[in-house]
């Protein structure tokens, strides 16, 4: 792998970064939607150059905006997701029972969203508490039941709770240790805010699915991190935290979800699949750099055959229309240069996003009924992660000869 010049330290180690993963170019930031008015003043854009250190071997981008600035008011809702929902229900009914949690236990959630997972702890009668920075988002968890303190995680926010009396049984971090600046203030704060007796769970996309799936639009600003189970215990084992048992999961293209205890606690042995998913790695390159070195000549393909996909059907004629508007999909957009002429318009179910345009490449969002009336000939899955659940809500597209294609992996019609 070649060196770059480069001056920044990683976030977990602070060792100098000079080694490249991908560079996908320049980005907005992928959830700061376009109100109308705002279509002809300037926007925004920044690198999505992911580095990766060679001493702890976290990859990860560097931080061009404040998270304040990201988060403080979020577009991003987890209920609007129904394979979402179910994945979270069957979660906090199983470590409840693998806990033994009950009325005198207390569920703490780090960036708890729209109260999509807690919810499912006060049905069973756990007593929980959320901890989001999104005012806007909050309020909605709030308006469900679910009490949730409006502030950035971290060591501070971590003492504040303690000396009010306030230690977690079960501490939750799903798909926020990627989305952390001060990645050591925020561990620290976790170890801080668990029981000595407590468990913590963190789910993330894992970075071996990443390389192996080529899904590169997983990729953007508001993701600071890409872990592998490998750079994952080495930044919480600098703050006194063990991973004992780790599940593989299908969320999000294959993620990861750790299991970890503080080390002055309880004192367990790691899982055998723990053990499994090391060697995994390990064969996989994932410990040491030469492994890094091969993805960005991967995501360079998979680009110019979606290019190539989208002009050829627009020169026959058909329509493309897009479903969905995640984050992903506008690193995806952007990076492949994809605008109007392309993709006319994609839908969206949060209504929060209805009516607004997608960053950079001002692709108007509208509401899904909107396919129905266009008929296109093609429905671009851009969340692909979701394509089964998105695929049998339009099931109706197939009446009038309509297909569904995923760009990812690579391009393909799902006939």
């Amino acid at each position: 792998m070649n060196e770059i010049v480069n001056h920044r330290a990683c976030r977990s180690c602070g060792e100098g970064l000079r080694h490249s993963f991908v560079d996908l170019g320049m980005s907005p930031l992928c959830e700061s939607y376009v109100d109308s008015d705002h279509l002809d003043h300037m926007e925004p854009f920044y690198p999505l150059h992911v580095l990766v250190c060679h001493r702890c071997l976290l990859v990860q981008l560097g931080e061009y905006v404040a998270p304040e600035h990201i988060f403080s008011e979020y577009a991003y809702f987890s209920s609007f997701s129904d394979s979402w929902l179910e994945h979270a229900q069957q979660y906090a009914r199983a470590v409840a029972n693998r806990l033994s949690l009950g009325p005198t236990s207390l569920v703490v959630e780090v960036a708890s969203n729209d109260g999509y997972l807690l919810q499912y702890f006060t049905e069973q009668q756990i007593p929980v508490l959320g901890i989001e920075p999104a005012a806007n988002v909050a309020k909605v968890a709030a308006d469900k039941g679910v009490p949730t303190m409006v502030r950035f995680f971290g060591r501070e926010v971590a003492e504040e709770l303690v000396q009010q009396g306030v230690q977690a049984d079960l501490l939750v971090g799903n798909n926020v240790l990627a989305q952390v600046a001060d990645l050591n203030d925020f561990v620290a704060g976790l170890s801080i805010l668990l029981k000595p007796t407590g468990t913590l769970t963190l789910e993330f996309p894992h970075l071996l699915r990443l390389i192996e799936g080529n899904q590169f639009d997983t990729i953007y600003h508001e993701h600071f991190s890409y872990f592998s189970l490998y750079s994952a215990e080495r930044v919480l084992g600098a703050h006194g935290l063990v991973v004992v048992d780790v599940e593989e999961l299908r969320t999000h293209g294959g993620s990861l979800r750790i299991y970890a205890q503080r080390k002055d606690g309880v004192a367990h042995e790691a899982a055998a699949r723990v053990h499994t998913l090391r060697r995994s790695e390990e064969e996989a390159g994932l410990t040491n750099l030469d492994g890094y070195g091969d993805f960005a000549r991967r995501v360079e393909q998979t680009k110019w055959r979606l290019v190539e996909f989208l002009i050829g059907v627009r020169r026959a004629g058909r329509t493309v229309l897009g479903y969905g508007a995640p984050g992903k999909g506008n690193t995806l957009l952007n990076y492949c240069g994809i605008r109007t002429d392309l993709l006319e318009l994609v839908v969206d179910r949060n209504p929060y996003k209805q009516g607004k345009f997608l960053p950079g490449t001002h692709i108007p969002i509208h509401a899904p009924e909107r396919i129905a009336e266009r008929r296109p000939d093609y429905v671009l899955i851009l969340p692909w992660n979701l394509k089964e659940e998105i695929v049998q809500q339009l099931r109706y597209v197939r009446a009038w000869g309509g297909q569904f294609v995923v760009p990812i992996p690579s391009v393909e019609v799902i006939e």
